[in-house]
């Protein structure tokens, strides 16, 4: 009882989906299809194949906006921030990946994403209404309570199978995040992303539309429940989840998983080496390969041979008779027996086989136990376990490659490839960046109850132990690699607005606004920036990458900035001459300095321009 009367409109909408269920989408008609079911010929307008749903031009919309968001450390929150190679980012990813589009544009090896399935009870951002204006969008997942937490009221929407725009609303917040993810990946890298039933279909059109069809890999079919699920009330367990793998570039692939050596041995002692025992049947009908089926004779006994109807041998007749010519096919004794083949290991092209389709040795249940011994407590629901992740970044990763995820949890991936560089005999160097938003946990959790207030708390403690707990493991087994070889730490960042006043043509309506925005802008930087991390944001925008050297050094008694041993120098407090004619003593490729620094002095930099070009500096000031 809802205190309603009887919905006439409802009840005609479902006895019309019952009849046309190819009609109703989203929970409206479409009246196109629907005329088309019922015979009318209709010529649709720019008929083709193609994915569509409300909204899609506002994701491409997204896509192209520009961020003027920027990175900010946090060195107290890091664990070897001078010198690790590991990235953790606390913020919305989609502006994430927007920040880092010039530092690490085609740089990353793997991506490896876990997004909201959208089972009708995530949270995740998307605009409640299509024509919400980039201000409104910033506005809204910025909205903070009084401890400087991110509200899930002002920052995530629930997506509720109810909602009108159920498929299009996480449509619109998936597109823009895997097209920008695209741009990052190398050349030869690869992109893993898990899914469940409810948006297994979409999410395949959509990445065959943003990565090409042809760069489909596999569909990976991973057994995640070890045990049936008796509570459904469907009385079907669903047991499984998917890993969509696709590669930037289609003639690249998995490598494979090691052979299974126990199956060669030597038991002749042919000179040849050890060999396997292997079927010689092939997989075609006599109707569709004749010259496939065909009477084989043993050398020794004269005893014929001929292959099923259904199958025929796997090699031609004159490729055969090599083999028998060549003592590597193996007749049984007896007539009734079937011909085999003698595989020498030596003769194998591959050191590895084919990687299967089906992962079915790990389960949620082990990302669960993961959990509840790094925390003592289950802090993290349904976690992806350690093993499959590993699993995934030893087909892709080599030492020194990178990999992104940024839907990062509870921090899975990072633990996997820290562990991963452990377990390699010398020690590797596979790193990792992480990003993930700070979305607040619910009261009534273990995790809040213990002090973790959000999810990228839990992510970031978690690096912190899995840290502590190799570190005490290598203690233990002291002589497998040099302990100061592995790289056991992360830096720290989070994502803020930029430091440097962002010229608005929105608010000029008049002379007078002009004026006020152009004094405003005498100072391009906010009064609450530091120059330190003005630095940091120039040094990104600038395209280097976040573990690039910063150094603050002091040159004539003005402290200067220098990014990359000198490649680029930054003046953001003070300037003289004594410490611009040092600056281009070091040589550097570029120099940056605030425009207010020569305020009152035009010759100071006029000349400044002049010595800098006839370095063969760069020069610019903001």
């Amino acid at each position: 009882m809802d205190g309603k009367s009887f919905d006439v409109k409802q009840d005609q909408l479902r006895r019309l989906q019952e009849a046309f269920p190819e009609s109703i989408t989203e929970g409206k008609v479409d009246w196109e299809k629907l005329r088309l079911s019922l015979g009318e010929e209709l010529i649709l307008q720019n008929e083709r194949y193609v994915l569509n749903w409300a909204g899609k031009s506002d994701a491409f919309r997204a896509i192209q906006t520009p961020t003027t968001a920027t990175l900010k450390p946090q060195k107290d929150q890091s664990i070897n921030f001078d010198t690790t190679e590991n990235i953790f980012i606390e913020g919305e990813n989609l502006e994430v990946l927007k920040v880092l589009q010039k530092s690490y544009y085609g740089k990353i090896k793997m991506i490896y994403i876990d997004p909201p399935y959208n089972t009708g009870n995530d949270s995740f951002i998307y605009p409640d209404k299509f024509s919400e204006s980039k201000d409104e969008y910033l506005k809204r997942i910025g909205d903070k309570d009084e401890a400087g937490y991110l509200t899930k009221e002002g920052f995530f929407r629930k997506n509720s199978k109810e909602n009108g725009q159920y498929h299009s609303n996480w449509l619109s917040m998936m597109y823009p995040r895997l097209f920008l993810a695209r741009n990052l990946l190398r050349d030869d890298g690869v992109i893993f992303v898990s899914i469940d039933d409810n948006e297994v279909h979409n999410l395949r059109l959509m990445m065959n539309e943003i990565f090409g069809e042809e760069n489909f890999v596999a569909q990976l079919v991973w057994k995640s429940r070890q045990f049936p699920d008796s509570r459904s009330i469907t009385r079907v367990s669903t047991d499984h989840e998917y890993i969509f793998a696709y590669t930037k570039q289609s003639s690249l692939g998995f490598k494979g998983i090691p052979r299974d050596e126990a199956k060669f041995s030597n038991p002749d002692s042919d000179k040849r080496g050890s060999w396997m025992s292997r079927s010689i049947l092939g997989l075609a009908s006599k109707k569709d390969r004749p010259n496939l089926h065909y009477e084989i004779i043993d050398p020794i006994t004269s005893n014929r041979f001929s292959p099923p109807g259904d199958t025929g041998w796997r090699y031609s007749r004159e490729r055969m008779e090599t083999l028998i010519k060549e003592g590597k096919i193996i007749f049984p004794q007896k007539p009734d027996g079937r011909p085999r083949e003698k595989k020498f290991r030596s003769d194998l092209l591959n050191e590895n086989v084919s990687f299967p389709t089906i992962i079915d040795d790990i389960f949620t249940a082990h990302g669960t136990a993961e959990i509840r011994e790094l925390f003592s407590g289950e802090y993290f629901d349904f976690p992806k376990p350690t093993k499959l992740i590993k699993t995934l970044l030893t087909q892709a990763m080599e030492d020194d490659d990178i990999v992104l995820d940024f839907f990062a949890g509870s921090g899975t991936t990072a633990q996997a490839a820290l562990e991963l560089n452990k377990e390699k005999e010398k020690g590797g160097n596979c790193k990792f960046i992480l990003a993930q938003l700070p979305e607040k946990t619910d009261e009534d959790t273990e995790a809040y109850k213990a002090g973790y207030k959000t999810i990228a708390d839990i992510c970031k403690e978690r690096i912190r132990r899995v840290s502590k707990k190799l570190n005490k493991d290598i203690e233990k087994k002291s002589g497998l690699f040099e302990k100061e070889k592995l790289d056991l730490g992360f830096k720290v960042y989070t994502l803020e607005p930029s430091n440097f006043k962002i010229w608005r043509t929105d608010v000029i309506d008049n002379e007078e606004d002009l004026k006020h925005q152009m004094n405003a802008f005498v100072d391009p930087t906010h009064k609450s920036s530091e120059a330190e991390d003005m630095a940091w944001e120039i040094m990104l925008k600038s395209g280097y990458e976040l573990t690039t050297n910063l150094e603050k050094i002091d040159v004539a008694d003005v402290p200067l900035f220098s990014i990359a041993e000198s490649d680029l120098i930054l003046a953001l407090e003070l300037i003289s001459q004594e410490a611009i004619n040092n600056i281009i003593a070091r040589k550097p490729k570029r120099v940056i300095a605030l425009d207010r620094l020569f305020a009152g002095n035009d010759q100071l930099k006029t000349n400044t321009a002049l010595q800098m070009k006839d370095a063969g500096i760069e020069f610019r000031t903001i």
